[in-house]
């Protein structure tokens, strides 16, 4: 099974981006993010003449997710539990016997900022749906944007974004609560090469100078970590016209 999580940036922008690169790299499941698209307009019709089945939570102009897979998809969940938020940022489904929680973790705008205190506050949230739905599955992956660099390898330069949203140390201890859950991030499974990025900002060039993060992750229980044969970043989509600023992360399993 490939599982792929990709930070579309508008799925409107970039539904043929999306329709071209599942011909090339047959992912079983893919998960978007940032789809920017109110429910009404999600493109059903269209994904369904390729063969997929999809579920969606949008919203107008920002945020949005997405699953799209091979098969049917079961015990969809929009909501954060005792969480009330109206931005559509979560996705829980069912794709065979694999529970699937795709996020799309708030940005936090800058530390000290209103908008980074909802984000601690919405990964704690997080932290206690995975907790709770790993009572009832064995194979649970949470992927998606998380918005965090989780360690100084996953940034161009360590130095430069010391202390800086997404690289602070509140948010990658959040990271790794989640992990103590008994989760794996599945790209550290695997020897990986050096700057290893999955997003690029549009400005000052930094796609072409290499001046990447990574923040869109595959993390995985002990189950699927276990059958986890590999985990890659696929930076092609980055050079395509008009590109999103992030690119896919794909990991296989054999199950």
């Amino acid at each position: 099974m490939k599982i792929a999580c990709w930070n579309v940036n508008s799925l409107n922008v970039r539904l043929q981006h999306v329709f071209d690169w599942s011909v090339q790299q047959k992912p079983d499941v893919l998960c978007l993010q940032e789809t920017k698209t109110i429910d009404e307009n999600f493109p059903v019709e269209a994904l369904s003449d390729s063969g997929w089945q999809v579920k969606f939570s949008g919203q107008k102009t920002y945020n949005g997710v997405a699953v799209m897979a091979r098969g049917p998809l079961h015990d969809a969940v929009t909501d954060l539990p005792n969480l009330e938020d109206p931005q559509r940022r979560m996705l829980a489904v069912t794709y065979e016997d694999v529970r699937i929680i795709n996020v799309y973790v708030p940005n936090g705008k800058q530390v000290g900022d209103e908008k980074y205190d909802y984000k601690l506050k919405w990964l704690v949230h997080l932290k206690e749906f995975v907790a709770s739905e790993l009572k009832r599955y064995s194979k649970v992956v949470v992927t998606g944007d998380f918005n965090i660099a989780p360690a100084d390898e996953d940034v161009h330069d360590p130095k430069l974004w010391k202390g800086k949203i997404l690289c602070s140390e509140p948010e990658r201890e959040s990271f790794q609560r989640l992990l103590a859950l008994g989760m794996t991030d599945s790209f550290r499974l695997f020897e990986q090469p050096p700057r290893s990025f999955t997003w690029w900002d549009y400005r000052k060039a930094g796609f072409r100078r290499d001046l990447g993060l990574r923040i869109d992750h595959i993390v995985v229980s002990d189950e699927l970590k276990r059958a986890c044969t590999s985990c890659l970043i696929d930076k092609e989509p980055r050079k395509w016209e008009r590109p999103s600023d992030h690119t896919p992360v794909l990991a296989h399993f054999d199950v």
